[in-house]
């Protein structure tokens, strides 16, 4: 049987910092009462130069040269992305032209912050039925852009970034399992009202911008992303002594900290990057598995359990084996 396998990943950042004493300039709120309810302390923003196929090129082309390939290896790309560069083409398509890749798939997912477990579940597929063999998955950002900056209950929590891992067929399973939910009636708690065929002529007034139920959206977060801890372990025969690390979606550290206790995963094997990253979106999970990656935590043979969960609502889980 065909399995795929994580043989690199990468990561890019903003060089522009936002810290929590930046944003007491812009809006009602201070650096103290940010930290004790998010647990960020900064958060990086794009340069107005600076793309979202930007983003994803930097952390494409890290995570390649992790994986010690070439470039046309590589025979197909999925950019999770809320925030894509143009209408069409796709993210997707313009980074397969940076990168000088000519002919395979290449196409956006947008399931918002779990954009990246959807990206990862397709490829996956991909490569399991033999429809490709290097696969490019990467999720990125420019949130910043959709963000109202006098709003003081979303403004504080996002920046912007982009992770990638680069997947290949293996005879030993890598992917153990991938998990993917959506349930549209909590499409109010979590939007941005307008798109391209409805409330479109909005964007001339300033208001397409991130709108947010936060004491809702914890609430379904922490129970949704607890749940699929079991749903994920189950689907493997697994305990929870079996996971050496879990990565989640870096929303809000209340979140990541009552998802862990809920689950009963001890705090030491959660990586947590959201103090200095804020809420990257579709970019989160990736940021900081490759963050964990390169500074030696996580090794090879672990199991890591990556989660997320984002407007729609959307939620997913990946068990990997590295």
């Amino acid at each position: 049987m065909t399995y795929s396998r994580i043989i690199g990943t990468g990561g890019y950042l903003p060089e522009k910092v936002l810290t929590n004493a930046d944003l007491e300039k812009l809006v009602d709120t201070n650096e103290a009462w940010i930290y004790s309810r998010t647990g960020i302390r900064e958060r990086r923003i794009a340069a107005d130069d600076e793309f979202t196929c930007d983003l994803a090129e930097r952390a494409a082309l890290n995570a390649i040269e992790a994986a010690g390939i070439l470039n046309n290896e590589i025979d197909l790309i999925v950019v999770a992305t809320t925030t894509a560069d143009q209408v069409f083409p796709s993210t997707a398509c313009l980074l397969q032209h940076r990168l000088g890749i000519e002919g395979p798939p290449a196409f956006d997912v947008q399931a918002v912050c779990a954009g990246f477990l959807f990206a990862i579940d397709v490829a996956d597929k991909f490569i399991q039925t033999g429809s490709a063999r290097c696969a490019l998955v990467v999720g990125a950002e420019t949130f910043s852009r959709i963000i109202d900056w006098s709003d003081r209950r979303t403004c504080v929590l996002f920046g912007d970034g982009a992770g990638a891992v680069v997947l290949k067929v293996d005879n030993e399973p890598g992917i153990l399992s991938t998990h993917l939910h959506c349930d549209g009636k909590y499409k109010d708690l979590l939007y941005v009202p307008v798109g391209v065929s409805r409330n479109f002529d909005r964007i001339k007034t300033g208001t397409a911008f991130t709108t947010m139920q936060g004491g809702e959206v914890f609430r379904w977060a922490v129970t949704a992303m607890s749940d699929i801890v079991d749903e994920t372990l189950d689907a493997n025969g697994m305990s929870r002594d079996d996971i050496d690390w879990l990565v989640p979606h870096q929303a809000n550290i209340r979140i990541i900290n009552a998802v862990g206790k809920r689950a009963r995963i001890p705090a030491e094997k959660v990586v947590v990057t959201v103090d200095r990253h804020g809420n990257t979106s579709a970019a989160s999970v990736p940021l900081a598995l490759d963050e964990a990656v390169r500074d030696g935590r996580i090794q090879s043979g672990q199991h890591v359990l990556i989660e997320g969960f984002g407007g729609g609502f959307t939620w997913g889980s990946a068990m990997i084996r590295m």
